[in-house]
């Protein structure tokens, strides 16, 4: 036999667990002052989720799905991102999206119950997708909003991103293949945290790496040490730049480690050793960046401790700004269905009201 064809996956990683730097720095990460203020985003990003758990156990907040071990990921994602690029997310990503002008009340609203929440109220953020939480639809939607893009001639990109768990779903595929047939600026981002819910990474697929996924699409394909903010933005810069030149899209699989449970509605303890978890914190992204900044004079324990302070300021003034909300009247889920209601659902909505002693 002759051989057909042969396909390697390379991996991207500048700064080891230590905080050691491996060779120079890339071209997306030069500006050193810039990794000093997303590296403040992520603490800000670790102050907010921590807050956000905490009013969960209160019960002042729905189900929350944390982020926490995750903070590179997310960050690097949204800061690669220019205004008029579409960000298709999954329900996890808040670093990206509030890179992108989300508000932290927005997403606790969200997680309130309350569908206000994803009416973003800030650019570019207005134009990017809704909170999805039906496992990588999300990825569809990037595809066509990048191939509304190629047909209108836009220097823009998609990016959507998707759980390893989320990289097994028919929605995914069809996402890349659509991509690699009509060469889309399209940017799939999985996020390999380990665990899909209860699932492990080696029981969701026999592929070797998740990233090889993509060559079936004739897709770029990357996979990039999660943790190391540094990599993903080198990593979403090529894909960036790939994209917007018309070389087509990329799949890119960000190893990184859930270090939270699913949701606050999960105990991962009933399915993983705390030996693995364990092992996870020596390689978490908030650590080597710490101690890199640190090691470059751009970063101190009384700068982390004046800004900690600060971020568990702005905190408490998104979190009192979700908790003084007014909550909608009952009749708010009936009005913003249909522009000429059925009979059937107006009278749901009578009923509604009387039952609140309104009608």
């Amino acid at each position: 036999m002759t051989l057909a064809a042969k396909f390697e996956i390379e991996y991207l990683q500048f700064l080891g667990p230590d905080g050691t730097l491996k060779g120079e720095l890339p071209e997306a990460a030069r500006d050193v002052a810039r990794l000093k203020e997303l590296f403040k985003q992520m603490l800000f990003v670790r102050t907010f989720d921590g807050k956000a758990v905490a009013l969960q156990r209160t019960g002042k907040l729905g189900t929350y799905a944390s982020c926490l071990g995750h903070e590179a990921t997310h960050i690097g994602i949204g800061a690669s991102m220019r205004p008029d690029d579409v960000f298709a997310p999954s329900y996890r990503e808040y670093g990206a999206q509030f890179m992108r002008g989300v508000r932290p009340r927005e997403v606790l609203l969200y997680w309130g119950g309350d569908e206000r929440g994803n009416d973003y109220q800030n650019e570019p953020a207005r134009h990017d997708f809704a909170w999805s939480v039906p496992i990588s639809t999300q990825c569809l939607h990037a595809a066509g909003a990048a191939l509304a893009f190629k047909l209108r001639g836009e220097d823009n990109i998609a990016v959507s991103t998707c759980g390893d768990g989320g990289s097994s779903k028919t929605d995914f595929y069809a996402a890349l293949n659509s991509a690699g047939a009509y060469s889309l600026p399209l940017v799939l981002c999985v996020i390999n945290n380990g665990w899909a819910i209860s699932v492990p990474r080696k029981a969701q697929t026999g592929a070797q790496t998740l990233a090889q996924k993509g060559l079936a699409g004739g897709l770029h394909c990357l996979q990039v040490d999660g943790n190391d903010l540094i990599a993903v933005l080198e990593a979403m810069r090529i894909a960036g730049e790939r994209a917007r030149s018309g070389e087509g899209g990329s799949v890119l699989e960000f190893v990184t480690y859930r270090l939270s449970d699913h949701t606050t509605a999960d105990d991962a303890r009933r399915y993983r050793d705390d030996a693995e978890v364990k092992a996870a914190w020596e390689r978490e992204p908030m650590t080597r960046l710490r101690n890199w900044l640190t090691a470059q004079k751009l970063w101190s324990e009384a700068e982390e401790a004046a800004w900690k302070d600060e971020c568990g300021a702005r905190v408490d003034e998104e979190v009192n700004a979700y908790l003084n909300t007014p909550v909608q009247p009952v009749e708010a889920m009936f009005d913003h269905l249909y522009a000429d209601p059925p009979p059937e659902l107006l009278a749901q909505r009578a009923a509604a009201m009387a039952a609140e002693g309104r009608a």
